[in-house]
């Protein structure tokens, strides 16, 4: 016969079974019925102790005399018996504390659907937050790249000297400069030696020629009336023969036409043809000098005296600056401008000479007169027209009086529009692709920020060049795109280029913006 469960472990295994969520309500109705019968056996107190008992546990306990004899003897209880019940009403309330008391199946049915109700509240609201923050990274704008960029300086050539004759006075006026050289080029721009008046000699006879032809004008083309010359006009020859001036043949009864004297004036310097058209002009020398005076003073030539008409006499003197100003009259009058430039005079009738200039055609030298005078010197009021890359050529008129001979002046005026051309200097700004600066995203892109050409300007002498230049900014960009300007100055003039990326700026990834929240929002 197969042993029968102890009541201890049938109990223990009841209230595991009724407190468990498959537990029924037989299952605790039984429980209930177990622990009643248990808890009535365990209350019992049997009167006689069984031989049986006595045989598996004796008395231990001693008892006094007085008792024993008073009390009737109680058998002990079977050990077995109540430390199972003991050690069952300690697990039993190990149990209560441990396991819930049973739930009602209705009741455990509405704690699941709620639970899978808040359950699934809670995985929406974590969809919808994570869904929010994954559009958020895709599409929030990002920052701009940093710029990092400096303007490229432009160092300027050596200051240019101007090589003024260090012989007698000097002066020198530029216009169609006055960006590079300044306002004053115009004026005066340069002189040397001083300001004072010295004889001018056969620049004289410029003087004479403006004043005859405010008296007989000439239109460009036109040769004007004609000269007759007497008897007194060929004695002239003689008179300046003597003089040891310059002459040229006047045959009595001999004719040619006003723009043909005035040639034989400035190109061979004739003096005897300038007091024959002097006095044929206005009737008597006395008259033309009275003529000169009144034109010098309109003209504002306050510094200029003239007591006859060839040059020969050192008391015809003026100033540099005076004679500038001659010279701007002269080459703005059209008949003289054109006259003053001939290499070779060309009247009929009379043999070809070369032009007492001999600078004529040289390094743009368009006239104007020489003169010379013992002991007063050698003398040059010049004009020269100079192509120095301005877009527009340069007018030049300048002086030189006093010098130590014809050849030295020559070589001063050679030697002052050379270092002029000299100082004008193309200076090379940058080349294409040259580096000015960087940009960098925080996502790891990079490219250099370049000018998009080449570029140079013209300057003068030791003009400071200053650079300047925008950067816009940028997220991404493409190999190429202009992405600012750069500018130079130099005095007047303005020199700009583009500046362009040399590689492309790509967006960011997805995995960087998912990664990197705090990078984004601009």
């Amino acid at each position: 016969m197969a042993d029968q469960e102890p009541p201890i472990e049938q109990l223990e295994r009841l209230r595991r079974l009724a407190y468990s969520r498959d537990g029924t309500a037989d299952d605790r109705r039984r429980l209930a019925e177990l622990e009643a019968e248990l808890t009535a056996q365990s209350d019992a107190e049997p009167a006689t102790v069984t031989s049986q008992e006595k045989q598996v546990e004796p008395l231990e306990v001693t008892i006094s005399r007085e008792v024993a004899e008073t009390a009737p003897l109680r058998p002990r209880r079977s050990t077995d018996d109540l430390s199972h019940f003991a050690e069952a009403m300690v697990r039993e309330r190990e149990v209560e504390r441990d396991v819930p008391p049973p739930v009602d199946p209705v009741i455990r049915r509405k704690r699941r659907r709620r639970r899978a109700i808040i359950g699934g509240i809670v995985g929406l609201v974590v969809a919808a937050l994570l869904g929010g923050y994954i559009t958020f990274a895709l599409t929030a704008p990002i920052g701009s790249a940093t710029i990092d960029a400096t303007a490229p300086t432009v160092t300027p050539p050596a200051a240019t000297l101007i090589s003024m004759s260090p012989e007698g006075e000097s002066a020198i006026s530029v216009s169609g400069a006055d960006d590079y050289l300044g306002a004053s080029a115009s004026g005066i721009w340069m002189s040397g030696g001083g300001d004072d008046p010295l004889p001018i000699a056969s620049i004289s006879k410029l003087i004479t020629t403006l004043v005859v032809l405010d008296a007989k004008p000439l239109g460009a083309g036109e040769n004007g009336p004609t000269i007759t010359f007497d008897k007194a006009d060929h004695a002239l020859y003689d008179k300046y023969y003597v003089l040891d001036a310059t002459i040229a043949a006047m045959p009595t009864g001999s004719s040619m036409s006003e723009h043909d004297a005035l040639e034989m004036m400035l190109v061979i310097s004739a003096s005897n043809y300038a007091e024959a058209v002097s006095t044929w002009a206005f009737g008597s020398q006395s008259s033309f000098l009275r003529a000169t005076k009144t034109w010098l003073a309109a003209n504002g030539l306050d510094h200029t005296t003239m007591v006859e008409p060839t040059g020969i006499d050192a008391r015809n003197t003026s100033t540099p600056s005076d004679l500038i100003a001659l010279a701007k009259i002269a080459m703005a009058n059209p008949v003289v401008a054109e006259i003053v430039k001939m290499q070779t005079l060309e009247v009929p009738n009379v043999p070809p000479q070369l032009n007492t200039n001999d600078l004529l055609g040289v390094d743009g030298i368009s006239g104007i007169k020489t003169g010379t005078l013992d002991p007063s010197g050698s003398n040059l009021l010049f004009s020269a027209t100079m192509d120095v890359g301005t877009g527009t050529p340069l007018n030049v008129v300048g002086v030189v009086l006093g010098g130590f001979s014809h050849e030295s002046v020559d070589l001063d005026v050679k030697a002052l529009l050379a270092s002029i051309t000299a100082g004008f200097h193309n200076v090379n700004l940058g080349n294409s692709g040259d580096e000015i600066g960087t940009y960098a995203t925080p996502w790891g892109e990079s490219a250099k920020i370049v000018l998009g050409k080449s570029s140079i300007v013209l300057t003068w002498s030791d003009t400071p060049i200053t650079t300047t230049f925008t950067v816009e900014p940028l997220t991404t960009g493409a190999r190429g795109d202009t992405v600012g300007e750069i500018t130079w100055v130099a005095g007047a003039t303005t020199v700009t280029a583009p500046l362009i990326l040399d590689a492309d700026i790509d967006p960011p990834t997805a995995w960087w913006r998912l990664t990197h929240p705090f990078d984004l929002g601009g």
